[in-house]
């Protein structure tokens, strides 16, 4: 459990504040007392949770590219984090194939760049570096992958994850260490994949294009309804890089590796599961179509095992899946009756901070 009143005056400096992930984070660092610097591209879709829930008012916003070290770096240094929280990221598998320079630029050079950033910033103490479940090769296997598993990727999405990984490394052995008695900040990663929740309008991500169909009364057109991934709540991995960070910070180079945190087993369900819960929490007829543009390969299971994140830092996921659709469909229902969607994000940070105390 995080504990509220160490976030209560920190500054805490967030790249991706605009995308799903770092608004949903944002408001919640908000809501403890910090002070968050936002460094990222505009909002990533349209409509997006960051300007519905008018998030840059609550924080301080600043639109730039992590590729831009001189603009990231000035920004880092006018900002003094105690904390850095990096989620800026090409972050969709189909994409990469399009736009692959693009993609191994932002989340391999990105990374590098905020890593050096960092290093040029003395008031940071710790930091949580967030890459993906897909940095793992991929050995289409039933077994959970660990921390020390083989990094790698077939994809340009995964391949980008598992060099960040990499550069991640690199950086912790080379500058942020404790040896001499160097004081340099302490260094974490963190391996989520597959959130979702209410607010999350990306193109090519099964539940935002559920949602979308239902929002349009339309069928839902799917790939592979056979795929299986490891859904989670988008607040499971926040709660666990937030509990990461307070660790570095407090414990530092003790806690300075890589970190898993997904979902429990039950919680591995097919695309087709998914697809028919949702229909009938909406309340719709069962209706899909299969997706004729098939598109490049897509690996069909993948599973971490966060075995580590429960031993060492009493991090667990509390919300089981239908637990996690049910928000999420409650949430997007606030959105369709024109509801503050501000609102409706806290009262389901609220809802979990209370689940977790509970539990």
């Amino acid at each position: 459990m995080i504990k509220k009143e160490f976030w209560n005056g920190k500054r805490v400096f967030v790249t991706g504040h605009t995308g799903f992930k770092g608004s949903w984070l944002s408001l919640w660092l908000n809501l403890m007392g910090a002070k968050v610097f936002g460094y990222a591209l505009e909002a990533p879709s349209d409509p997006s949770l960051f300007e519905l829930a008018d998030i840059s008012n609550l924080i301080d916003s600043t639109i730039g590219d992590v590729t831009n070290l001189e603009g990231l770096q000035k920004s880092m240094e006018l900002a003094q984090p105690d904390i850095v929280i990096h989620m800026a990221a090409q972050s969709l598998v189909r994409l990469s194939y399009d736009q692959p320079v693009q993609t191994f630029t932002t989340n391999v050079i990105g990374t590098t760049h905020v890593l050096e950033a960092i290093r040029h910033t003395p008031s940071v103490r710790a930091a949580v570096m967030v890459t993906s479940d897909k940095c793992y090769h991929n050995e289409e296997w039933v077994w959970g992958y660990r921390e020390n598993s083989r990094l790698g990727g077939v994809d340009p999405y995964s391949a980008s994850k598992a060099g960040a990984e990499i550069v991640v490394a690199a950086y912790q052995h080379s500058f942020f260490h404790t040896r001499d008695g160097n004081k340099s900040a302490a260094i974490g990663s963190a391996r989520a994949g597959n959130v979702i929740g209410g607010g999350d309008w990306a193109a090519d991500r099964l539940v935002p294009d559920i949602l979308r169909s239902l929002l349009k009364n339309e069928p839902t057109v799917i790939r592979n309804p056979q795929a299986t991934r490891p859904w989670q709540h988008v607040l499971e991995p926040l709660h666990g890089y937030l509990m990461l960070a307070e660790r570095l910070y407090e414990k530092g180079h003790e806690f300075a590796s890589a970190w898993n945190f997904g979902p429990p087993e039950q919680s591995e369900k097919t695309v087709g599961w998914i697809i028919e819960y949702l229909y009938k929490a909406w309340g719709a007829e069962f209706d899909w179509a299969r997706d004729e543009n098939i598109g490049p390969p897509e690996c069909t299971f993948l599973k971490l095992d966060s075995s580590k994140a429960h031993a060492n830092l009493g991090w667990s996921p509390k919300l089981n899946l239908p637990m996690t659709l049910d928000w999420i469909v409650h949430w997007t229902r606030q959105y369709q009756e024109g509801n503050d969607v501000r609102e409706a994000t806290v009262n389901d940070i609220d809802k979990f901070m209370a689940f977790n105390s509970a539990n």
